[in-house]
């Protein structure tokens, strides 16, 4: 049975919405799943998952006919597929019954305090993107968007999304995974009773995770909350959540990430030896290069900030985003 509210330690976990056939559930039209082993053998250990299959929850059965967008009067809809020859008319129409659940599903998530949420791929409720659609010819393009995902995207647009397939990409999976617990953190910020004070301290520790993504959005947050006393809270809270999360939506790029190592090098210029610079330099060239992945200079500048008692650099979330024990810039 779904709840409709959360308990203090319910705030506390990392909950992410995930298409149930992901976790295994046999709810596929097919009465298969989609198990997907990273999200269930890894990821799990670290977040509290909380599944829907739009298509179940909307009273289909399992097994149930293939559903598919068509395009329609300039309406995308969700249909049956035809079952006999190719070309024919589908079969029942699902559009109103799933946009009218979903509206009501998009209250219930908003007490669930989700962080993300991980969609099946292809999908025509789920998909989040280049789901096939239908148009008058019955020929399929690559440019629709799931109608669930639809809602969800519409009506969360700073939640971190993802489908499956695309965390199969090492960049697109750790930009993800970062994404969800610094939002995670964002929100039990702005869900509690806050203040500037506490706003500029959350900024300053994202403050290099912020310039690996975007050098221009960390420096149009810096002039937002600078400009804080002059804006309502609600107001300020709204601004900085979506370009918060609009700037870490932008991928890293090695360079970009190269620019932030230089940059904390430069507080253990003058305490490093000369024989501990040119290791230093010499790790970070080696990834500028792509020899080594990321937590290489990560874990020499960690252990140089331990050692030199650095306080601002201990405070920057840029250093450990996520679980380290999810070993994802093992891979970047």
């Amino acid at each position: 049975m779904e709840r409709d509210t959360l308990s203090r330690a319910d705030h506390d976990e990392v909950r992410i919405g995930v298409s149930a056939c992901l976790l295994g559930s046999k709810v596929r039209y097919d009465g298969g799943h989609k198990k997907n082993d990273f999200l269930t053998n890894t990821l799990s250990r670290f977040v509290t998952w909380v599944p829907i299959c739009p298509e179940v929850e909307i009273g289909l059965g399992i097994p149930r006919p293939t559903l598919r967008l068509v395009e329609a009067d300039g309406e995308v809809r969700l249909v049956e597929a035809p079952q006999g020859r190719a070309g024919q008319a589908g079969g029942a129409d699902h559009t109103h019954t799933m946009r009218e659940w979903a509206q009501r599903k998009m209250r219930w998530i908003a007490g669930m305090n989700l962080s993300g949420y991980v969609l099946k791929k292809d999908s025509p409720s789920c998909g989040m993107e280049r789901v096939r659609l239908y148009g008058k010819n019955m020929t399929p393009r690559r440019s629709g968007r799931g109608l669930f995902a639809d809602a969800l995207i519409s009506a969360y647009p700073s939640l971190p999304v993802e489908e499956e397939g695309r965390l199969t990409d090492p960049h697109l999976r750790e930009n993800f995974i970062e994404r969800v617990f610094a939002y995670h953190e964002l929100r039990r910020l702005f869900d509690n009773r806050w203040n500037i004070g506490q706003l500029v301290a959350f900024h300053s520790r994202h403050k290099l995770q912020l310039l690996a993504h975007s050098n221009a959005a960390c420096q149009r947050l810096g002039r937002l909350v600078a400009n804080a006393r002059h804006l309502g809270q609600a107001e300020l809270a709204r601004r900085y959540e979506a370009q918060f999360m609009d700037a870490l939506r932008v991928v890293t790029t090695p360079q970009r990430n190269v620019n932030v190592l230089q940059h904390i090098a430069g507080y253990f210029k003058d305490r490093l030896d000369p024989a501990e610079r040119a290791e230093l330099q010499g790790v970070i060239a080696d990834f500028r290069a792509g020899l080594v992945p990321l937590i290489v200079p990560i874990t020499l500048i960690r252990h140089y900030v331990t050692k030199f008692n650095i306080t601002y650099l201990q405070d920057q979330v840029y250093l450990a985003p996520h679980p380290k024990e999810l070993m994802l810039r093992n891979h970047v």
